[in-house]
């Protein structure tokens, strides 16, 4: 190279360095914003300004929603890579353990999942569902899946959703006629088994002006499209505004329920009415029985998971019933048994999810990526599959391995992301009962979408006379 050509790049190389950082000082000038499409800078305003909109929270928003609409579209497209035929050639080759097979062909199926959206199918077709969902809760065979609905003018609606498996891999969705409204809003909602399996709902609603918050025991007959003049045993207790309920399988305690609040745990009778109160050093916002025994776990604000043994007599201010209490950082908002009731599942308000050993009060793993801030969100386990999940207050719904803690999917909400579209997620090996087919349901707005296992799955999910 001739003495002057190198100088001259030299000089090049010099001036371009001096541009890269000419850009990099100014394009972070404070109180202002560089648009590099538009190549021009923008005054940022504090907070919200209806005149000139452009705020650091606007652009924070506008860069996650373009992240969102970026992953939605990868996610639709089609995915390559380890499959189950290969998985199987490798078993039958000795090349895989049992264990690790079945490890591999749930992860593979996770991956593979793709989303469809859902029909509801109702007698009422000229009233569409316009109303975002707040909650969904399936009973324990997955047919039925309870739902809570914001409603535009104030308060809620809630009635039960049926599903069918068919035996032509579609699903259909029929939601009940009968929906009763209420101007409360609902804090909590569990299924529970008074005549049978799942025979009623248990229903938190908080209170508002004069009125009292009540806890309702509502037969799941009540909603039915069949039967709608034999609903049932159908009580409401008076019970101050609850956090959290659960109820409890354990014959030793028999139709027996729990109420979270603040400061202190309520058990009652479904039947007598008889109640048992325990003392709390913070809000109870998680709850569930075991059902090995009946001992009840619970998670509070303050961090603390705690158990209570509902065969112990001994009440009060001395804490004595606690047979074992651990701490999270911050506020507890899920509490998960596993099917060995040694070990349970905690989310918090960091975005952290801890697996416990109960005996020895000691976290073993640690599942990352979850978040949030301070939603009040539930995670699901789903043991048969191997798999925990959880959606997270960014509307990401994410799929962890329970046995190794992997992150196997993150899938993106179908709607942009906003405090009031936080998805609700229901995952089944068998949803719609025992013809039922394996996904994941996700309820967000007013859209119902089915996560299918099965790469064969119709698309025409509501065509009649098929099941």
């Amino acid at each position: 190279m001739k003495r002057g050509n190198w100088r001259s790049s030299g000089r090049d190389r010099h001036r371009h360095h001096n541009q890269s950082q000419w850009r990099s000082r100014h394009r972070s000038l404070p109180g202002f914003y560089f648009d590099p499409e538009k190549n021009r800078y923008f005054r940022l305003l504090p907070g919200h300004n209806n005149c000139n909109p452009l705020t650091k929270e606007g652009l924070q928003k506008k860069e996650e929603e373009k992240k969102r609409s970026a992953l939605l579209a990868e996610d639709d497209a089609p995915r390559t890579g380890l499959n189950s035929t290969l998985l199987l050639q490798k078993r039958h080759l000795g090349l895989l353990p049992p264990s690790s097979y079945s490890r591999l062909i749930h992860e593979v199926k996770v991956s593979g999942m793709q989303r469809h959206r859902l029909e509801v199918q109702s007698s009422n077709s000229t009233s569409p569902n316009t109303d975002n969902f707040h909650l969904i809760v399936a009973d324990s065979a997955c047919e039925r899946v309870f739902t809570v609905n914001d409603v535009s003018h104030g308060g809620c609606k809630y009635g039960i959703m049926n599903f069918h498996g068919c035996r032509k891999d579609s699903l259909s969705v029929e939601m009940c006629d009968n929906l009763y409204f209420t101007n409360r809003k609902v804090n909590s909602v569990c299924w529970a088994s008074v005549t049978h399996t799942d025979s009623h709902v248990l229903l938190c609603l908080v209170g508002i002006s004069q009125t009292p918050g009540c806890v309702s025991l509502l037969p799941a007959s009540l909603f039915s499209n069949f039967n709608p003049d034999q609903p049932g045993m159908l009580c409401s207790f008076k019970i101050s505004t609850a956090w959290s309920c659960a109820w409890c399988l354990n014959p030793q305690a028999d139709k027996t329920f729990s109420t979270g609040l603040s400061r202190r745990v309520i058990v009652t009778d479904a039947v007598t009415g008889h109640r048992a109160t325990y003392l709390a050093g913070s809000d109870v916002l998680a709850q569930q029985f075991a059902l090995r025994a009946p001992v009840l776990f619970n998670g509070c604000r303050s961090g603390e998971i705690f158990s209570i043994d509902l065969r112990q007599r001994d009440r009060g201010r001395s804490h004595g019933w606690k047979t074992s209490h651990f701490f999270q950082d911050s506020a507890i908002t899920s509490v998960q048994l596993l099917q060995d009731e040694n070990y349970l599942l905690a989310a918090d308000m960091l975005g952290k999810i801890k697996l416990w050993d109960i005996r020895v009060k000691r976290s073993v793993k640690q599942y990352e990526g979850h978040h949030n801030e301070y939603a009040y969100l539930p995670i699901h386990v789903n043991e048969p599959e191997g798999l925990l999940l959880a959606v997270g207050q960014d509307c990401y719904t994410r799929l962890w391995s329970l046995h190794d803690r992997r992150l196997l999917r993150t899938i993106p909400s179908p709607h942009p992301a906003g405090k009031d579209s936080i998805p609700n997620v229901v995952f089944s090996s068998q949803l719609g009962g025992s013809r039922g087919l394996p996904g994941l349901l996700m309820a967000v707005h007013h859209d119902l979408y089915y996560y299918s296992y099965n790469k064969d799955y119709q698309k025409g999910l509501t065509l009649e006379g098929q099941c």
